[in-house]
């Protein structure tokens, strides 16, 4: 009998499902297809920007077929690189991870439909590859030979389902193709970071230059940042365009973090997501996501750089406070003692802040010439008069090492904004803000130098300009508590020093909520109910703030805290603290 002739050609299958799609299906049904929205987007502009061509779905699944498989393969491992970036950004529970496998092979053309052993074997391969892994043929990896920078794992002969023949398969290694370990370099003795560029997931090669800008701005920002050791671009551009591990990349260019991203590109809306990532053990230290309109592409750029540099800072502290947990104190070296003391200033209690002051003057006499540690310890000597009230018995020493750091590094940011703190106590509110501007011209992204010169603009009654810093440093980081504290405190006194006490009692509420001993919060939350007409409320303050600090007084408040002493909005502040009951003596 006649048989009807076949359209058949030679194509290139790739073949990719989601793990466990039925078990997230059944933990949450909406979410999960959110989530799969999301991933078939990606994937589907990435089929297309490899000259791929999807002809089947069904559910979770995407099958398609190239021309190539350098193409199939480039597509499949920029596909498991872009899905990653998007559960990292996104931080969900569970990542939705795919399968994908690549066959060449030889498929029956149906319509739009291709059938046969071809496609069949892309399943198979698929079904076999581990979450997040790629596995090829022993065709697509001969076809591949070294025409692209990938290592292969030789998996051996495999029997699989419903094929005659065993399949010899190959898993796709993340890691560069040279045969050869790199010798791994020694850690610098200060937080080392290599900015990796940014994944253009697009398919629009204009991103390309959008993404490598901001990365370039990023290494640069970064580089500002003295206590950082980053790799110049020149280094981590050699990566471009290669599927990466961040463990090699950890050894070879001898960091401890890798910061890698993403850029994709859809109408006129950008999304970027970044990761930093713990080299050694991969464990992902912080990740978010931006997404934003392009009405000014420079601008837009230049905002995600600041708001990348600024949460790596606290982020990186908080790492590096975590790691010098694990050895004992005895055997801290320097910089871990600086770290953990930076840290346990941060949490505003007595016990802790004294820690910090023996953990500074260990760090001065490991290193005398650490400029990080004087300042610290001229900080915590400030912070340890809030509660002892020996103000004028420290500023001697305050004095010696603020301008002790100074002398050792005059490019270091803390050298500055320690100073200003010790001005401010001084009520030298002009000398505080200049000392906090030179902080910023080191490293415009400092947000505690930004809250702090906060609170120096509206003791000053410059209330416009301390909204907008305070604002502005809550945005560049907005989970750090010593910057909730100063942007809290500002925003407090300007709206006292308008009038506005219910937002200033909610504001002063806020900052005694991030910092119950800081006497400060209790002052304006004490005066504010007073003045708002609730006496009650008032002398429930005010009955706090006493407890806080029994010898509590107008004149004590005069002569031991960084408060305005003339002027109107002073006057109304003692005005109010008396209407609660607060002695004159």
């Amino acid at each position: 009998m006649p048989v009807d002739r076949v359209e058949r050609k030679l194509a290139a299958i790739f073949a990719a499902d989601i793990a466990g799609y039925s078990r997230l299906m059944a933990r949450d049904e909406v979410g999960t297809l959110a989530r799969l929205k999301v991933c078939r987007a990606i994937i589907d502009e990435l089929i297309a920007s490899h000259r791929g061509r999807i002809f089947n779905t069904a559910g979770d699944s995407v099958v398609a077929d190239f021309a190539s498989a350098v193409d199939a393969v480039q597509c499949a491992v920029a596909v498991q690189g872009a899905i990653a970036a998007e559960d990292a950004g996104g931080a969900p529970d569970e990542p939705m991870q795919y399968r994908i496998g690549v066959h060449v092979g030889d498929v029956i053309v149906d319509g739009d439909n291709l059938l046969g052993d071809g496609v069949n074997i892309a399943a198979r391969l698929e079904a076999f590859a581990e979450p997040g892994a790629i596995c090829i043929s022993a065709v697509v990896r001969d076809q591949v030979g070294n025409k692209l920078p990938l290592a292969f794992d030789d998996l051996g002969d495999q029997q699989v389902k419903n094929i005659a023949q065993a399949i010899r398969v190959y898993r796709v290694h993340a890691g560069a193709s040279a045969p050869l370990p790199v010798a791994a370099l020694p850690l610098p003795d200060k937080p080392s970071i290599a900015v990796l560029p940014f994944q253009n997931i697009s398919g629009d090669p204009e991103q390309e230059y959008f993404a490598d800008g901001m990365v370039e701005e990023i290494i640069t920002a970064l580089s500002r940042i003295r206590w950082f050791f980053v790799i110049a671009r020149n280094s981590t551009f050699t990566y471009k365009g290669r599927a990466v591990d961040v463990k090699q990349v950890g050894r070879e260019l001898g960091v401890r973090y890798v910061l890698e991203g993403s850029v994709r590109k859809a109408g006129n809306r950008i999304r970027v997501t970044a990761q930093l990532v713990e080299a050694e053990t991969g464990n992902h230290v912080w990740a978010e996501r931006y997404d934003r309109d392009l009405a000014d592409i420079f601008a837009v750029q230049d905002e995600i750089t600041e708001r990348v540099v600024a949460a790596i800072e606290p982020e990186l502290y908080a790492a590096e406070q975590v790691r010098s947990q694990s050895k004992p104190p005895d055997s801290l070296d320097a910089w871990e003692c600086v770290i953990r003391a930076l840290s346990l200033i941060g949490q505003g209690t007595r016990d802790e802040n004294t820690e910090a002051e023996a953990l500074c003057r260990r760090a001065i006499a490991i290193a005398p010439g650490y400029a990080r540690a004087h300042s610290l310890l001229a900080w915590a000597l400030l912070r340890r008069s809030l509660w002892s009230g020996d103000f004028q018995t420290v500023v001697p020493e305050v004095s010696v090492e603020t301008q002790t750091a100074l002398a050792l590094d005059d490019r270091d940011p803390w050298a500055y904004f320690v100073p200003g703190m010790l001005q401010a106590r001084l009520r030298r509110f002009g000398e505080a803000a200049r000392s906090s501007r030179q902080a910023l011209e080191l490293n415009p992204n400092f947000a505690l130098a930004h809250a702090f010169l906060a609170t120096t603009l509206a003791n000053q009654g410059a209330s416009k300009e301390a909204i907008s810093g305070a604002e502005h440093a809550l945005r560049l980081s907005p989970r750090d508590r010593p910057v909730g504290v100063y942007a809290s405190m500002a925003t407090a006194n300007v709206h006292f020093t308008a009038g506005r006490y219910a937002e200033c009692a909610t504001w002063a509420r806020n900052l005694i909520e991030k910092s119950p001993g800081y006497l400060a919060g209790h002052i304006f939350l004490t005066a504010a109910l007073a003045l708002e007409g609730d006496p009650t409320a008032a002398a429930e303050a005010r009955d706090t703030l006493v407890r806080f600090r029994p010898e509590f007084s107008l004149a004590w408040m005069t002569e031991n805290l960084p408060m305005p002493v003339t002027g109107e909005m002073a006057e109304r502040l003692r005005e109010g603290l008396r209407k609660a009951g607060v002695p004159e003596e």
